[in-house]
């Protein structure tokens, strides 16, 4: 119900205000109706409980209002107290759509959707409004991910009301989970025949193109959607991203400003007006523009490694430095700033402060081989090689196969005078690759010059 509207606004108001004062004011059922379900759409579902209740002590035969509370026993997941007033109701008229569609709703909720689906299709029949339920069809085919016959569905809700948007995004969702590229092309295309100011329809079809990097149409279905409606933020912003992508960096730039115009900034654009300035060689529009994101998103990581990006390129890792650790301390548990953090300070020959970023960066998950590698040199140099057999162990785990950590362990274990180990490894390691076997040479001399080390390498090497 819109309340925006003054005689409904006055039955909300006379209601809370006979809430606060305990008087009993006279409702008709449908006022008490309208008052439930616009506490259920605001989320306010106490009040919703409170208006239901009320509104049955007055008008106890009520269907609708009976309907509420059924439909708030299942909000609180107590399907048996709704089922025995939709099995009672069902009874007293049993063409009732909204019984089968809360029906439903119990058995979704108990994860049974095949059982929602019969009762939905049942509700087809009854309902004087079939875009609904097909839509709610749609959503527990998505729920046993049959993304087919949910794509059926959501076209019949669109066969219905064309002008169900989210039906149609979630059309698209099932042509892209399926991969469907092409298909999606021609269905928004027949869907454009008879819509052809449909912004929404010539955005989405411009996503698919951009999908399939066919540029150029995904720019043309862009421009249609800003021509449909010029205020769509959303086709500009991939309007710019098209342009960045056909290196008309200005073009973009200009895309984007206007998102800036119509709205308030987003971290999105200002972060890709960045990037633009940057690919231009205008530094200072660039950095002014990344810090605007940082700004105003501190939260967005792409945000915080364009700036360290930006400063390591020009080899400025002072500052590269200084925007990580601000970052880091933003947020301490995200594994791409500690691996930024890492290499910045590699650079700058901090190998303690290198080491800790290496090593935070495996313990929030990130297992490349190179991380494992690179912490395992630092510990080297660092004087530490029990930290580094260590360490190239656990790596083994997800690299059994890897050369490179082979004959790590094969010259540290050399270097510490386990020759045994050092040889166990050292044969792995020419098993699997023997070229990596100049890694001796370069981190562990010692042990390359050894004569069983040469005489294994050059059998192998030939």
């Amino acid at each position: 119900m819109d309340f925006g509207q003054e005689g409904n606004s006055i039955s909300l108001t006379r209601f809370e205000s006979m809430l606060k004062t305990n008087d009993v004011i006279f409702f008709d059922a449908e006022e008490f109706e309208d008052i439930a379900n616009h506490y259920i759409e605001s989320g306010k579902i106490a009040l919703a409980r409170k208006a239901v209740k009320l509104g049955l002590d007055q008008h106890p035969t009520s269907s609708n209002l009976r309907l509420f509370k059924a439909e708030l026993f299942i909000f609180e997941n107590k399907f048996d107290k709704a089922d025995a007033i939709l099995t009672e109701l069902h009874l007293l008229d049993p063409h009732n759509e909204e019984v089968y569609i809360q029906k439903a709703n119990i058995y979704s909720k108990q994860d049974d959707h095949e059982k929602a689906i019969h009762l939905l299709e049942q509700a087809i029949d009854l309902t004087d409004d079939p875009a609904d339920v097909y839509s709610l069809i749609g959503m527990e085919y998505l729920f046993l991910e049959d993304f087919q016959n949910a794509k059926l569905n959501f076209m019949k809700c669109l066969e219905v009301d064309d002008q169900d948007y989210s039906a149609l995004y979630n059309v698209i969702y099932c042509f892209d989970f399926l991969e469907e590229h092409e298909g999606a092309i021609d269905y928004l295309n027949m869907f454009l025949d008879n819509n052809p100011y449909c912004e929404v329809a010539w955005h989405q079809i411009g996503k698919q193109y951009f999908g399939l990097k066919n540029y150029e149409k995904a720019l043309s279905s862009y421009e249609f959607a800003i021509i449909s409606d010029d205020r769509f933020v959303g086709a500009y912003l991939e309007k710019g991203k098209v342009l960045e992508k056909l290196g008309r960096y200005n073009e973009a730039l200009e895309n984007y400003q206007i998102t800036l115009e119509l709205e308030d900034p987003t971290s999105f654009a200002l972060l890709r007006m960045g990037k633009c300035y940057d690919k231009l060689g205008s530094d200072e529009l660039a950095i002014k523009h990344f810090e605007r994101c940082v700004h105003e998103d501190p939260l967005l990581d792409n945000g915080w490694m364009a700036i360290t990006d930006f400063y390591q390129k020009r080899l400025d890792y002072q500052k590269a430095l200084f925007f990580i650790n601000k970052a880091i301390n933003i947020d301490s548990d995200n594994v791409l700033y500690w691996k930024r953090y890492a290499t910045i300070n590699h650079k700058l020959k901090f190998l303690e402060a290198a080491e800790e970023g290496y090593r935070r960066t495996l313990e929030l998950g990130n297992y490349e081989l190179e991380t494992w590698l690179q912490r395992s040199d630092i510990l080297v140099q660092l004087g530490e090689p029990d930290a580094s057999i260590t360490n190239l162990t656990q790596a083994m785990e997800f690299y059994p196969e890897s050369a490179e950590i082979a004959f790590r362990l094969a010259g540290l274990n050399y270097s510490n005078g386990n020759d045994i180990q050092g040889r166990y490894f050292l044969i792995n390691g020419l098993n699997i690759e023997p070229e990596f076997s100049i890694i001796l040479g370069e981190l562990f001399p010692y042990a390359a010059s050894k004569k069983e080390v040469l005489e294994l390498v050059q059998q192998y090497l030939g």
